[in-house]
């Protein structure tokens, strides 16, 4: 009980000197407005004001310093408080009131009555009487703290008098707790009156938090303003917690863990629904709160429904509770061996709800007594993903508690290997350590090949490329007692890791040739055809022997009739969804239909891929869409990367996965083809030339750059990319002209910049290693090249010959490309009637690629073909218009080459221009050309 009367007023006894008012920080606003009621009251009239605010939030204290501050303004004062173990006893509150009104010495009716003796009415009056009379002696503030736990009783006599009171000098001010359930029968209202002045205490500030706790405003003050929603209360029981270092959404207090508890015990459930609600944090869905705390859903609702009223819980579809400190408090007054209990029991009912596998663990890292056999994988799925977006240590902590689980030796390894390569990213020493341990464990052979192989296709590249490396040669070597069969397919995974990794050129390939024992595995020997198919392509020589290991490589791979999954047997199909092996395949095999269709169903495993970065179906999608590029089928292949890079953009896999970038350079290089060059430029201004430094991925990315600034005139800056992306793959040994045909692209950008002599080089180049190779369409884009450096007959032959070639293969695009040269050439040497049927070809088959801009130029020139073969009106022997001009030059005495010279032709040209015109005329030679003219003319005129 708090009573308090006016120490000046002349029954108070003695003067006593004025105290002043405590401050409150942060609460001057609400203070300005209670004080501003101070006029009203002091003229006669009633005023009243209810201060709200949740558990904490200093109402009583609000209350002390506003009676203060009545009483210095020359109210007599008296404040009751409300309490939870007298609500039961008629009358508590309202005798407060009346033992600190009645003067000292009088004789008023006795306080006893007030709890209704004589009668109901009699008793009422009798406590208004004790109001009325002490408005006599002078202004009255009355304070009732709590009035929402104020008896029955007492909260009607609050209510009768507050009608009486209306022109008297009378201030009441009410403070409750938000959302309290009101009591039986009278609401706040009936005793605050129907025009009260409502007052809500929010959370306090920055500044006042940061006074409150001793600190400067800053960051620190800010965070644990945030930590405890600026509750003074709470602020004040954070203070002696904050040791240097200490972060204050992690700490709490045991003992407002008790209050909290002791709060909630007067409503039904809610304990239990508070403490299901500290253990689930921010996974406390409605379902799994009443699940967790075993309560029935009515009765659960009926509980989130008080304490979100109460703001204990957050109003939302997550009711999660309102603080952190509020719930680290209820963790830390928890038994550990209960917390424990609950997270698992948390962390079973996620698994079942399907929730993200790093929800699950954040439970499971907090339930470390207890054994649950089936956390390990859900750790190890969220540790991944940790490592993935850059949260090393976290992964850390979610295999460090796996390794607490009773575990076979080979998933002993698995996640020994696992945690090395996430302490990797922050202890390199520890992480070889790790390794060693991994090794020691190794038990099953078979096992201990598949999850080395794992461990490598996890892997993006880079340092961590060479930490798989490292673990994966430790446990070949471990495994080599075991005879060729055992340690083959990892070795090979190994060499192929190895490769892709490197900035410089691979590992000698006989280094590997020198272990070949005879084989008898059917996935070893699968892996030795990965291996020879993979130096068939390097070295650049047989396309055949390439494609036949390649076959030999995918026979039975993923085939479900061929025996045991190949996540058990590590078959050989692993190979293919290696980044270097995958890109290699592909770009081999694209142009092999049936070895594409083997080559997708291989790829299209159930298991989500070993890159976390990868979506699952991405490589099949992927190879697919590289075979209908090659094909000439644009659009159907753009819709095809254009998805994947979508899934790749929402796991951030763009710009840093090998598969994405890949994804990325194939996407920009459709739409060069097609002539969507703001789309292509768009795209590649995401990528990071620097950080793809892997040999595939910056060689696309550079060739698909040097295409588009050809394309769109920054010729100069795409010939250097052009030579940049050659130079690289020559460093690397790859000899393989199909990879990208980036010497067809460099050559005519050399022409346009009139380096005729880098043109010719580039192009017998280009026509040698097609030739070694041997393959229709990379021979058929080198002698399309060869075309354009070449004159007259030969580049005819040329250019004859690539079409005759393109046509046995799949790769419309490229014909359509040989098609619209030769066309060109035809119609630059006068061959109008063949040029036309050319270029109408080529019209119809780029459209058919959508290829726009090459369709647009063989478009222009067959309309100019047309035109060409179109007669000339002033001649009457239907000389062309092209045969005239040169006719004409003839005759006024140029010799072929000034023609040529003076009308960029060669000629050859010239020579089979001036035969037609011969022919038309019916004149021998060229010394009867000028009379043939004249007289042609003359009968035009005289017409």
């Amino acid at each position: 009980m708090d009573t308090e009367v006016n120490p000046e007023h002349p029954v108070s006894g003695a003067s006593v000197p004025k105290r002043p008012a405590p401050r409150l920080p942060g609460r001057e606003p609400e203070l300005g407005r209670l004080t501003g009621l101070f006029p009203v009251a002091l003229g006669g009239t009633a005023a009243s004001a209810v201060l709200v605010g949740e558990f904490g939030m200093g109402k009583s204290a609000t209350l002390r310093t506003l009676a203060a501050l009545a009483r210095d303004a020359g109210f007599t004062v008296a404040v009751a408080t409300g309490s939870r173990l007298e609500s039961h006893l008629p009358g508590g509150v309202v005798r407060q009131l009346a033992d600190a009104l009645q003067e000292p010495g009088t004789a008023g009716p006795p306080v006893t009555e007030l709890c209704g003796p004589s009668g109901e009415s009699e008793a009422l009056d009798l406590f208004f009487r004790i109001v009325r009379d002490a408005t006599e002696r002078g202004p009255l503030f009355l304070g009732i703290d709590n009035v929402h736990l104020a008896d029955a009783w007492s909260m009607r006599c609050l209510a009768y008098i507050r009608n009486r009171v209306l022109d008297l000098p009378v201030l009441i001010v009410l403070t409750s707790l938000t959302g309290h359930p009101p009591h039986r029968e009278v609401a706040l209202l009936d005793m605050a009156g129907c025009t009260p002045a409502s007052i809500t205490l929010n959370g306090l500030g920055d500044a006042a938090a940061a006074e409150i706790l001793g600190l400067a405003p800053g960051e620190l003050a800010s965070a644990c303003r945030e930590a405890t929603g600026g509750n003074p209360f709470l602020l004040q029981a954070l203070r002696p917690r904050l040791l240097p270092g200490a972060d204050p959404h992690e700490l709490g207090s045991s003992l407002i863990g008790q209050v909290l508890h002791m709060r909630m015990q007067e409503f039904p459930h809610a304990p239990a629904i508070l403490h299901a609600a500290a253990i689930l944090g921010e996974d406390a869905g409605f379902d799994l709160l009443a699940k967790l705390a075993g309560v029935d859903e009515l009765d659960a609702l009926q509980a989130v429904d008080t304490m979100v009223r109460l703001h204990v819980l957050h109003n939302s579809s997550h009711p999660t509770l309102t603080y952190s400190f509020a719930r680290n408090s209820l963790l830390k007054d928890m038994p550990q061996t209960t917390r424990a209990v609950n997270h698992s029991r948390a962390a079973k009912l996620l698994t079942e709800a399907g929730a993200p596998p790093e929800r699950v663990a954040a439970h499971l890292l907090e339930a470390t007594s207890i054994r649950i056999p089936w956390a390990v994988d859900v750790l190890r799925l969220s540790a991944r993903d940790a490592v993935f977006s850059g949260r090393a240590e976290l992964a850390a902590r979610h295999l460090r508690r796996a390794l607490e689980e009773r575990l076979t030796s080979g998933r002993r390894m698995a996640v020994l290997l696992q945690l090395a390569h996430a302490e990797f990213q922050f202890d390199p020493p520890g992480a070889a350590k790790r390794v060693r341990e991994a090794v020691d464990t190794v038990g099953n052979r078979e096992t201990a090949a598949y999850i080395a192989t794992a461990m490598l296709l996890s892997l993006c590249g880079g340092q961590d490329a060479r930490l798989g490396i490292s673990a994966a040669g430790q446990i070949a070597a471990r495994l080599d007692a075991g005879g060729p069969d055992a340690v083959w397919p990892l070795l090979c995974m190994t060499y192929l890791a190895e490769a892709g990794s490197r900035l410089g050129p691979p590992p000698e390939f006989r280094d590997f040739e020198e272990q070949w024992a005879p084989l008898t595995d059917p996935a070893a020997q699968r892996s030795r055809s990965a291996l020879l198919a993979l130096d068939a392509v390097r070295s650049g020589e047989s396309a055949q022997d390439a494609v036949g290991h390649f076959a030999d490589a995918l026979s039975s791979a993923g085939d479900p009739a061929s025996g045991p999954p190949r996540e058990v047997t590590g078959d050989g199909g692993e190979l293919f969804e290696q980044h270097y092996f995958f890109t290699l395949a592909t770009a081999v095999l694209a142009d092999e239909p049936a070895h594409v269709d083997r080559l997708c169903r291989v790829l299209d495993v159930e298991r989500e891929p070993w890159d976390v970065h990868v979506p699952h179906g991405a490589l099949p999608t992927l190879a697919r869409g590289i075979a209908l590029q090659t094909s000439g089928d644009l659009q159907r292949a753009s819709v095809h990367f254009e998805s994947l890079l979508r899934r790749f953009d929402e796991r951030g896999g763009t710009t840093t996965c090998p598969v994405g970038v890949l994804c990325a350079a194939k996407l920009v290089e459709c739409w060069v083809d097609l002539g969507r060059f703001e789309a292509a430029t768009s795209l590649l201004d995401r990528m990071d030339f620097v950080a793809s430094q892997g040999l595939f991925t910056h060689t696309y990315l550079l060739y698909a750059r040097g295409r588009l600034r050809v394309a769109t005139g920054y010729t100069r800056f795409g010939f250097e990319d052009l030579l940049s992306c050659g130079r690289r793959l020559a460093h690397h040994g790859m000899r393989f002209p199909g990879f990208v045909p980036w010497r067809a692209h460099a050559a005519r950008a050399a022409l346009a910049l009139g380096q005729t002599d880098d043109a010719a080089r580039l192009a017998e180049e280009d026509i040698n290693a097609a030739a070694r190779w041997g393959a229709p369409r990379p021979l058929g884009t080198a002698l399309t090249t060869l075309g354009l450096v070449r004159e007259d007959d030969e580049a005819d032959r040329a250019l004859q010959k690539a079409i005759a070639t393109l046509r046995q293969s799949p790769s419309r695009l490229q014909l359509a490309t040989a098609l619209t040269e030769l066309g060109t050439l035809q119609a630059r040497h006068g061959q109008s009637e063949k040029a036309i049927e050319t270029l109408r070809q080529a019209v119809e088959l780029s459209e058919q690629c959508g290829a726009r801009p090459l369709a647009r130029r063989a478009a222009e020139e067959l309309r100019s073909s047309r035109r060409a073969l179109t007669p000339a009106k002033d001649n009457e022997h239907g000389l062309t218009r092209q045969e005239n001009r040169i006719a004409v030059m003839a005759a006024q005495g140029l010799t072929n080459r000034e023609i040529a010279t003076a009308l960029h032709l060669t000629r050859r040209t010239v020579e089979l221009h001036l035969s037609g015109a011969y022919r038309k005329l019916g004149i021998p030679g060229r010394a009867e050309l000028g009379g043939a003219l004249a007289k042609s003319s003359h009968r035009v005129d005289g017409r």
